[in-house]
C-alpha cells in the first residue's frame, strides 16, 4: 500500500459513517434492522440520504452510505412514545475511489468484514418546538456503544414526511482509525454526520 493510498484511507476512515449524510445518497437495499414494534411508517429509500464529512489535515472529505434502513413508530400527538431503530451496512460506504473503500473495510477502520453493521436504537424522544424533536439513544459501531442525542426536524408534503438531522461523531470513541491512525493531527476526531429520511404512513403534524 503506497503513501497516497494510506493518506486517502485516513481521510475516508475519518468520516465515520454512522449515521450521516452530506452527499445525497439513495439507499438501494436494506440490511436487517433492529427489532421494533410494527409501524405504519415506511422508509422511502430512493428519497433518503445518509452521509458524512470528515477532515484530513483540515481538508473536508465527503462520503456516503448506500445501504441503510430505518424503522419508525411515531404518533405526532405522543412523541414521547416514539421508537426509532436505524441500521447501516458499513460495507456500502462510498468515497468515489474503490481503493479507499477497501482500506476502510480493514481492522483499524470499520473492520466491516467482521462487524458489518452499525446501529442506533432510541431510548427517549421529546418535542423541542414546532415539528422539532430530540432523539436520544444508543449508537453502536465496531462493537463500541455510546449514548447520543440527535436533533431532528420534520416536514410534510402530501403523504411524505421527511426527517432531517445530524450530529458530530467522535470517531475515536468507536475505534474508527485505531492504533497508528488515532493521530488527530492527520485525521480529525470529529466527523459531521447528516441524514435525510423520507417516510410514508405518518399522521399529520
Amino acid at each position: 500500500m503506497n503513501a497516497t493510498t494510506i493518506n486517502a484511507g485516513l481521510i475516508a476512515l475519518a468520516g465515520f459513517a454512522s449515521l450521516g449524510l452530506a452527499a445525497p445518497a439513495a439507499a438501494q437495499s436494506k440490511p436487517a434492522a433492529s427489532s421494533l414494534a410494527a409501524s405504519p411508517a415506511q422508509l422511502q429509500s430512493a428519497q433518503s440520504e445518509l452521509g458524512f464529512t470528515s477532515r484530513q489535515m483540515g481538508v473536508p472529505v465527503e462520503g456516503r452510505f448506500k445501504r441503510f434502513d430505518a424503522k419508525l413508530s411515531f404518533d405526532p400527538k405522543k412523541p414521547e412514545a416514539a421508537q426509532v431503530a436505524f441500521t447501516i451496512d458499513l460495507n456500502s460506504v462510498a468515497l468515489g475511489a474503490p481503493e479507499l473503500e477497501a482500506e476502510l473495510a480493514k481492522a483499524p477502520w470499520f473492520d466491516s468484514k467482521k462487524l458489518a453493521q452499525a446501529s442506533f436504537v432510541s431510548t427517549a424522544v421529546k418535542a423541542t418546538g414546532a415539528a422539532k424533536f430530540e432523539v436520544t439513544g444508543r449508537l453502536t459501531i465496531k462493537g463500541q456503544t455510546r449514548d447520543i442525542t440527535v436533533p431532528i426536524g420534520l416536514s410534510q408534503a402530501g403523504t411524505a414526511t421527511t426527517a432531517n438531522g445530524g450530529f458530530v461523531l467522535k470517531r475515536l470513541e468507536f475505534k474508527i482509525g485505531d492504533g497508528e491512525w488515532a493521530d488527530t493531527s492527520m485525521v480529525a476526531n470529529e466527523v459531521q454526520v447528516k441524514f435525510k429520511l423520507a417516510f410514508t404512513g405518518i399522521a399529520a403534524l
